[in-house]
């Protein structure tokens, strides 16, 4: 791989290729080499202005209200941006693991064919999504409208972060509200291609508009008056921040925040069947994943069985090249995440917790950012391990005594987000999941169906994506009162 492949000078705002007010660059390192691979402009709070008036234009403007276009317009709209990026599927998955150092035939293609999906589903749920519907009330009839909010501010993470992009940009397009997307920093270059699928589907222009930009400028969007709502993705640290701004501003806003979700293991469990999928759960994403099972809870009954097969099935796992197609885990995406994954190592050891596996950097690694995949065994909730948010791959077993031991532990948590629970019996499995309190459960399975509504409980975010509960975030509902009278004639 050459150094600085990726170099984009301009930005996309109101469908055209501009200079950046400012001389500012991100630089996009290779987490797998450490190299410079890229660089793209750094967006000022005149960027943001300037992208903002341009999604409003688009929004409400006399010459190309997206607001107006009708449902049909908006599913073409989609239909066609959705034909470009599959297009562009091999290109979207190279630029996300080269800049995001997940592995490309495991995570990136996945990524491609994920936001694929989701364009997908919303176009099809468009067709038949009650946008307008009459209904009669206590006193008279009435009819609810659902409008779209207005701009949306749109701010997104660097794992996972051209599907993940999709959860809010698919149903704010449908919902009729015009977007400015602010990347990652660490992870901008992938945008750009999605910036060429818009131009190429015909977006009318500023209903998109994407400025990469560090953590300073993004608070210019955030606090914008003409942002009608921010959604956001990434840790809850931030997302606080954000709610706070836009609390005193009375701005709408959704949050997805964190998650240190419990994989529960019942003592009744198939494990020769459940365990490669239970590896799965605790280690996608090369373990930087909000949904990412690290808790493992297991039965005392049979502990010592199941952390063998536990440790035995992450230990098979490939780590190394991103672009080499047996990779099963690449490298974390900067230096700072490895040193802070690091000291997550040395708190657990230090608090007690057995290391089984791992625990250093892979002696066949010299350059990127990797860290061995780690698992303790031993652990308690109470440990710094087992209760935050590392992002990173430090996996923790923890024993329980019985099934309602387990599911205080798993609720023993300020997050909600995930979790699952394995057994060779499924109701009694749904019974535990009535009782975990988290925004995503799976029984005998991990998995986030796009037509099923995703968010979290308690610090793990407020709102939902995907499904039709993820389209109803992006309206605001009139109720327009009708009278009796007119309706009895047939005037209405």
């Amino acid at each position: 791989m050459q150094a600085a492949q990726y170099i984009q000078e301009a930005l996309y705002i109101g469908g055209q290729w501009v200079k950046p007010a400012a001389s500012a660059v991100l630089e996009v390192r290779s987490p797998a080499t450490e190299e410079i691979i890229g660089r793209a402009p750094s967006c000022s709070p005149a960027d943001i202005d300037r992208a903002v008036q341009a999604a409003r234009a688009a929004f409400e403007g006399p010459a190309s209200a997206w607001a107006r276009t009708t449902v049909t317009e908006r599913i073409a709209y989609l239909r066609a941006f959705g034909a470009a990026l599959k297009k562009r599927r091999q290109q979207l998955a190279e630029v996300t693991s080269d800049e995001g150092g997940q592995p490309l035939a495991k995570n990136c293609v996945y990524q491609v064919d994920k936001a694929l999906s989701i364009i997908d589903y919303y176009a099809q749920l468009g067709e038949t999504y009650p946008f307008e519907e009459r209904r009669q009330g206590y006193d008279n009839p009435f009819i609810v409208r659902k409008e779209p909010i207005g701009v949306v501010g749109l701010i997104m993470p660097w794992n996972a972060p051209l599907a993940i992009s999709f959860f809010p940009l698919a149903p704010a397009l449908l919902a009729g509200c015009t977007v400015v997307l602010k990347p990652s920093p660490e992870t901008p270059l992938h945008a750009y291609v999605l910036a060429q699928a818009c131009e190429e589907a015909g977006l009318p222009p500023g209903v998109v508009n994407i400025v990469p930009a560090d953590r300073e400028a993004s608070e210019a969007l955030v606090t914008h008056p003409g942002v009608d709502k921010i959604a956001f993705t990434g840790s809850t640290a931030t997302g606080r921040r954000i709610a706070s701004l836009c609390g005193e501003r009375l701005k709408r806003y959704s949050l997805e925040l964190g998650g240190k979700s419990a994989a529960i293991i019942l003592e009744d469990v198939d494990l020769h069947k459940a365990m490669p999928m239970i590896v799965r759960t605790a280690t996608m994403n090369s373990c930087e994943a909000c949904v990412g099972q690290t808790r493992t809870l297991v039965p005392r009954s049979r502990y010592a069985e199941i952390v063998e097969a536990f440790v035995s099935g992450v230990a098979r796992l490939k780590m190394g090249d991103p672009r080499h197609p047996d990779t099963d885990m690449g490298p974390l995406i900067a230096e700072r995440q490895r040193t802070r994954v690091e000291s997550y190592i040395k708190a657990g050891r230090e608090e007690g917790a057995r290391l089984m596996l791992g625990g250093g950097r892979p002696a066949h690694l010299t350059r990127g950012w990797y860290v061995e995949p780690t698992v303790f065994a031993d652990v308690g909730n109470h440990m710094r391990i087992a209760r935050e948010e590392i992002f990173g791959p430090v996996l923790s077993l923890i024993p329980y005594n019985d099934e309602t031991d387990a599911i205080a532990i798993a609720n023993d948590s300020t997050y909600g987000l995930s979790g699952t629970v394995w057994t060779s019996d499924p109701k009694r499995g749904v019974e535990v999941a009535r009782r975990v309190r988290t925004g995503n459960y799976g029984v005998n399975l991990f998995n986030l169906d796009i037509a099923a509504p995703f968010g979290g409980f308690k610090e793990s975010g407020i709102g939902r994506q995907l499904g039709p509960e993820g389209l109803d975030g992006f309206f605001e509902t009139k109720a327009i009162q009708l009278s009796p009278a007119d309706v009895a004639a047939g005037k209405l």
